[in-house]
Protein backbone atom coordinates (compact mmCIF):
# COMPACT_ATOMS: atom_id res chain seq x y z
CA UNK A 1 0.00 0.00 0.00
CA UNK A 2 2.71 2.51 0.90
CA UNK A 3 4.33 1.74 -2.52
CA UNK A 4 1.63 2.04 -4.19
CA UNK A 5 0.95 5.83 -2.83
CA UNK A 6 4.63 6.44 -3.12
CA UNK A 7 4.42 5.66 -6.81
CA UNK A 8 1.86 7.70 -7.90
CA UNK A 9 3.58 10.75 -7.12
CA UNK A 10 4.09 12.35 -10.18
CA UNK A 11 4.50 16.01 -10.28
CA UNK A 12 4.58 18.70 -7.87
CA UNK A 13 2.01 20.87 -5.97
CA UNK A 14 0.84 24.34 -7.56
CA UNK A 15 2.00 25.57 -3.60
CA UNK A 16 5.28 23.63 -4.46
CA UNK A 17 6.34 25.63 -8.13
CA UNK A 18 5.11 29.05 -6.50
CA UNK A 19 7.32 28.38 -3.92
CA UNK A 20 10.27 27.75 -6.09
CA UNK A 21 9.74 30.52 -8.26
CA UNK A 22 9.80 33.10 -5.45
CA UNK A 23 12.76 31.93 -4.19
CA UNK A 24 14.46 32.20 -8.19
CA UNK A 25 13.04 35.74 -7.97
CA UNK A 26 14.42 36.49 -5.00
CA UNK A 27 18.28 35.14 -5.94
CA UNK A 28 17.82 37.04 -9.42
CA UNK A 29 16.85 40.76 -7.72
CA UNK A 30 20.16 40.48 -5.41
CA UNK A 31 22.28 39.03 -8.23
CA UNK A 32 21.69 41.28 -11.26
CA UNK A 33 22.44 44.47 -9.32
CA UNK A 34 25.91 42.81 -8.27
CA UNK A 35 26.44 41.51 -11.74
CA UNK A 36 25.73 45.29 -13.17
CA UNK A 37 28.67 46.81 -10.27
CA UNK A 38 30.99 43.93 -11.39
CA UNK A 39 30.47 45.10 -15.33
CA UNK A 40 30.91 48.43 -14.04
CA UNK A 41 33.99 48.08 -11.96
CA UNK A 42 35.92 46.28 -14.90
CA UNK A 43 35.22 48.64 -17.20
CA UNK A 44 36.78 51.51 -14.88
CA UNK A 45 39.50 49.10 -14.11
CA UNK A 46 39.93 48.82 -18.01
CA UNK A 47 39.76 52.39 -18.85
CA UNK A 48 42.62 52.88 -15.80
CA UNK A 49 45.05 49.90 -17.36
CA UNK A 50 44.66 52.01 -20.94
CA UNK A 51 45.82 55.27 -19.01
CA UNK A 52 48.99 53.26 -17.69
CA UNK A 53 49.95 51.93 -20.89
CA UNK A 54 49.78 55.44 -22.65
CA UNK A 55 52.08 56.67 -20.01
CA UNK A 56 54.48 53.51 -20.01
CA UNK A 57 54.36 54.20 -24.04
CA UNK A 58 55.19 57.97 -22.90
CA UNK A 59 58.07 56.75 -21.08
CA UNK A 60 59.30 54.71 -24.20
CA UNK A 61 59.03 58.27 -26.45
CA UNK A 62 60.45 60.37 -24.24
CA UNK A 63 63.61 57.76 -23.67
CA UNK A 64 64.01 57.48 -27.48
CA UNK A 65 63.83 60.93 -28.16
CA UNK A 66 65.52 64.28 -26.35
CA UNK A 67 63.27 66.29 -28.23
CA UNK A 68 60.16 64.93 -25.65
CA UNK A 69 61.93 65.55 -22.77
CA UNK A 70 60.99 68.79 -20.41
CA UNK A 71 64.18 70.94 -20.03
CA UNK A 72 63.35 72.95 -17.01
CA UNK A 73 61.35 72.33 -13.47
CA UNK A 74 58.96 74.87 -14.69
CA UNK A 75 55.80 73.59 -15.11
CA UNK A 76 54.61 75.84 -18.18
CA UNK A 77 57.56 74.26 -20.03
CA UNK A 78 55.78 70.36 -19.74
CA UNK A 79 55.32 68.42 -23.14
CA UNK A 80 52.38 67.37 -24.15
CA UNK A 81 52.08 64.06 -25.95
CA UNK A 82 48.48 63.11 -27.75
CA UNK A 83 47.91 59.62 -27.90
CA UNK A 84 47.26 60.09 -31.74
CA UNK A 85 51.43 60.86 -31.59
CA UNK A 86 51.89 57.33 -29.82
CA UNK A 87 49.53 55.21 -31.91
CA UNK A 88 51.38 57.14 -35.39
CA UNK A 89 54.88 56.69 -33.92
CA UNK A 90 54.47 52.70 -32.80
CA UNK A 91 54.50 53.49 -29.56
CA UNK A 92 51.08 52.16 -28.55
CA UNK A 93 48.74 50.33 -30.52
CA UNK A 94 45.61 51.53 -31.48
CA UNK A 95 43.69 51.23 -27.89
CA UNK A 96 39.68 50.26 -27.80
CA UNK A 97 37.22 52.62 -25.32
CA UNK A 98 35.39 49.75 -22.99
CA UNK A 99 32.36 51.51 -23.31
CA UNK A 100 32.48 52.27 -27.00
CA UNK A 101 31.27 49.87 -29.74
CA UNK A 102 33.60 47.24 -31.16
CA UNK A 103 35.90 48.94 -33.22
CA UNK A 104 35.67 52.52 -31.22
CA UNK A 105 38.95 53.74 -30.15
CA UNK A 106 39.32 56.82 -27.34
CA UNK A 107 39.50 60.69 -28.52
CA UNK A 108 43.13 60.91 -29.47
CA UNK A 109 43.34 64.74 -30.65
CA UNK A 110 44.63 65.44 -33.51
CA UNK A 111 48.49 66.34 -32.69
CA UNK A 112 50.61 63.96 -34.74
CA UNK A 113 53.08 65.67 -32.55
CA UNK A 114 54.18 66.37 -29.22
CA UNK A 115 53.41 70.37 -28.06
CA UNK A 116 53.84 72.28 -25.64
CA UNK A 117 50.84 73.40 -24.74
CA UNK A 118 47.70 71.52 -23.37
CA UNK A 119 45.54 70.23 -26.58
CA UNK A 120 41.79 71.54 -26.26
CA UNK A 121 40.73 67.93 -27.12
CA UNK A 122 42.17 64.81 -27.02
CA UNK A 123 44.24 61.92 -24.66
CA UNK A 124 47.39 62.83 -23.55
CA UNK A 125 50.09 62.21 -21.51
CA UNK A 126 51.67 65.46 -19.89
CA UNK A 127 55.49 65.18 -18.90
CA UNK A 128 57.27 67.60 -16.42
CA UNK A 129 60.05 67.72 -15.34
CA UNK A 130 60.95 67.20 -11.22
CA UNK A 131 64.75 67.65 -10.20
CA UNK A 132 66.28 64.89 -12.46
CA UNK A 133 63.39 62.81 -13.04
CA UNK A 134 60.35 63.05 -15.31
CA UNK A 135 56.85 63.17 -13.54
CA UNK A 136 53.93 61.99 -15.92
CA UNK A 137 50.43 62.61 -16.02
CA UNK A 138 47.46 61.06 -18.08
CA UNK A 139 43.70 62.38 -19.54
CA UNK A 140 42.37 60.14 -21.15
CA UNK A 141 38.53 60.51 -23.02
CA UNK A 142 36.19 57.91 -23.89
CA UNK A 143 32.81 57.88 -25.53
CA UNK A 144 31.01 57.37 -22.02
CA UNK A 145 33.35 58.20 -19.33
CA UNK A 146 37.11 59.65 -19.03
CA UNK A 147 39.98 60.47 -16.63
CA UNK A 148 40.92 63.78 -16.30
CA UNK A 149 44.56 64.70 -15.74
CA UNK A 150 46.18 62.47 -13.36
CA UNK A 151 49.56 61.88 -11.82
CA UNK A 152 50.61 58.38 -12.68
CA UNK A 153 50.38 57.33 -9.41
CA UNK A 154 47.14 58.54 -8.41
CA UNK A 155 45.49 56.36 -11.32
CA UNK A 156 42.81 54.40 -9.87
CA UNK A 157 39.31 53.47 -10.20
CA UNK A 158 37.74 56.29 -8.44
CA UNK A 159 39.37 58.65 -10.68
CA UNK A 160 37.12 57.70 -13.67
CA UNK A 161 34.53 60.07 -14.39
CA UNK A 162 31.03 59.78 -16.51
CA UNK A 163 31.41 62.40 -19.60
CA UNK A 164 29.02 65.03 -19.54
CA UNK A 165 26.27 66.36 -22.08
CA UNK A 166 26.74 69.60 -23.18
Amino acid sequence: MIKKHLKNQKGLTLIELLAVVVILGIIAAIAIPSIGGLIDNSKKDAHVANAQQMISSAKLAVAGNPALQPTTNNATDAIFISLNYLETQGYIEPIKDPDGSADAGYNTGVADKANKGEPATGSYVRVTKDGNNFSYSVRLLGSQRNIPLTPENDLDRSGVAQNTVQ
